[in-house]
């Protein structure tokens, strides 16, 4: 990014739900009492900046492994440096110096007759995604596919043309040997999205063929309709019995959901005289360019986000992309 910014690195980094993630947004007027956030304008779900960043800082707190920043071993939860990077407890003595956006949307599962279920998306998403991108200096983003399309791979289909997702039937075009647009597509995505390590190759070949891209306003439909509902209820502890007026409704967002956000460094915000840490410029490094390696080789495969830690919800695996 340009010098005239606030923040002056970023890197994409990816969220795979491994277990249903409940980032609430309060009480609503709707069908369900406790749903989760969404973008205003499109309705499309996401994960605030803020939340996503309370949930890695909690991560770097509680683990007290060492990793090598630049040529200096630091433990990833040394309070002094958490403080530095994402901003004092109290708020009062010097801002952070690491932000992210709010976790978008990206490739959302949808449960299919052939093929278990496909990832879908659609080209609003891809496009704000390509912009983000684009503010990451990404380099060798394909060319994005249109509507209703799918890899030339995809195991998907019905009579050749025809998937069938939820109860719903789409006519779709197959990639051909002259347009390869959504098979290259979705080879990238496999490549930079899911999580390294070949216990992740299935999901990977799956990725490259079980890509559907809708148009937006069907998408819409999906990501509206197509959450988890749970009904949950709270016992009465004298009684072992259903407490009365207890019964209450959460949406989550699905396994195999995967969102993106930016990672966000800058200089460290303190005092001239004041101490850094590892953070002073040198080999060449800038402070933000420290700052984001620190969290780089810091930040855990796996991590929890939202609510309902306690009964394994929210489980997340990461991954940075590679500039």
């Amino acid at each position: 990014m340009s010098d005239g910014n606030m923040f002056k690195k970023v890197k994409p980094f990816f969220l795979t739900v491994e277990t249903p993630l409940h980032a609430g947004s309060g009480t609503d007027l709707g069908v369900v009492d406790l749903p989760i956030q969404r973008e205003r304008h499109t309705g499309f779900p996401k994960l605030e900046g803020s939340g996503l960043k309370g949930g890695i800082r909690e991560a770097f707190e509680n683990d007290h492994a060492e990793i090598k920043v630049d040529s200096q071993m630091v433990k990833k939860s040394d309070k002094e440096i958490i403080s530095l990077v994402f901003g004092p407890e109290n708020g009062d003595d010097h801002g952070s110096a690491i932000g992210f956006t709010d976790a978008r949307l990206l490739l959302f599962p949808v449960k299919s007759m052939k093929g278990v279920f496909a990832w879908v998306t659609c080209p609003k998403v891809l496009e704000h995604f390509i912009t983000d991108l684009n503010l990451a200096e990404i380099k060798g983003i394909p060319e994005l596919p249109g509507e209703n399309t799918v890899p030339s791979g995809c195991k998907l289909l019905f009579e050749k043309n025809k998937v069938i997702l939820e109860e719903y039937t789409f006519e779709v075009k197959k990639d051909e040997k002259e347009d390869e647009t959504c098979s290259k597509l979705a080879l990238w995505l496999s490549n930079n999205v899911i999580p390294e390590g070949n216990i992740f190759n299935y999901w990977k070949q799956k990725l490259q063929k079980d890509l559907v891209i809708l148009s937006d306003d069907d998408f819409k439909d999906f990501v509206n309709l197509s959450t988890e509902v749970i009904t949950r209820v709270k016992i009465n502890n004298e009684t072992g019995t259903v407490q009365t007026g207890a019964l209450f409704t959460e949406e989550y967002l699905p396994s195999e959901t995967i969102l993106y956000s930016l990672i966000l460094t800058s200089p460290v915000f303190v005092g001239k005289n004041k101490d850094k840490k590892i953070f002073v410029k040198k080999n060449g490094k800038n402070e933000e360019d420290l700052v984001m390696e620190y969290f780089v080789k810091g930040l855990p495969r796996v991590i929890q986000l939202g609510g309902n830690s306690t009964i394994g919800k929210g489980i997340v695996r990461t991954r940075i992309m590679d500039l």
